[in-house]
């Protein structure tokens, strides 16, 4: 295995177009069905990612749909790079239409192929007007970059860095319901999550979104080691998870 296969891979899915798709519905198959029609930019790198044998490499071993927690965990790995400088075949490459260059900004991601010298990236993206497409972008709108250890690249991994302990279970579990959830308890966990990387408002109301992200948490938390239920429930597993968990 190899960046070539992780290219060969994306390479096999130029033209598919719509959702859902094949893309989609493979990563709503493992982490809810709501993904099957959702923006899916990151779900294509990992797609490509666990059909090119990528999947650590590329994405930790943690399906993305949210492109900032995807640049996030880059970061945690020392494996981040600000910008286009020294970009190459095989990067991870993040972008934000609006120029503001902030990892908390990203809106998109693609798979670089090659560059030109002059300031040109070329990439392999999926969800680029709907559809898996070649582009050419600049420097103008690429936050970042991350720089996978493919397989025939291999280095040690980095230890994961631990996250802070955190308070007892309050003892109300966090769950969608009519009429909505909405207290201190919600705002103290969603700010937790937000201080993880996750994309998500701090407003105390547990909704469809904070659902979302605690199905996402959960998954993620059971794929390294952490098992919990994939119910989008914040209970006490989750609740002490959410705190004592490692960043990854």
């Amino acid at each position: 295995m190899s960046v070539e296969t992780m290219i060969s891979q994306a390479e096999k899915s130029l033209g598919l177009s719509g959702r859902p798709n094949y893309i989609t519905e493979d990563y709503a198959s493992r982490d809810g069905q709501e993904f099957a029609d959702a923006p899916w930019c990151d779900e294509g790198i990992t797609y490509w990612a666990r059909q090119s044998g990528e999947f650590s490499a590329v994405c930790f071993d943690t399906d993305y749909a949210y492109t900032v927690a995807h640049a996030v965990r880059f970061q945690e790995a020392d494996q981040w790079h600000d910008g286009t400088d020294g970009i190459q075949r095989g990067d991870v490459v993040f972008f934000d239409w609006d120029g503001d260059l902030s990892v908390g900004a990203i809106d998109h991601v693609g798979l670089v192929t090659d560059t030109d010298g002059s300031g040109n990236v070329y990439t392999i993206e999926a969800n680029t007007g709907n559809a898996v497409a070649r582009r050419v972008r600049t420097a103008a709108v690429i936050v970042g970059y991350g720089r996978p250890q493919y397989s025939d690249q291999a280095s040690p991994a980095p230890a994961p860095v631990p996250a802070p302990a955190g308070p007892a279970w309050p003892g109300e579990y966090l769950r969608q319901q009519s009429p909505m959830l909405h207290d201190e308890i919600v705002r103290t966990w969603q700010q937790q999550m937000a201080n993880r990387g996750w994309r998500i408002t701090v407003d105390g109301w547990y909704g469809p979104a904070s659902a979302s992200i605690c199905r996402q948490f959960q998954q993620d938390s059971t794929n390294h080691g952490w098992p919990l239920t994939v119910d989008g429930i914040v209970g006490p597993a989750t609740w002490t998870a959410s705190w004592n968990r490692p960043v990854s």
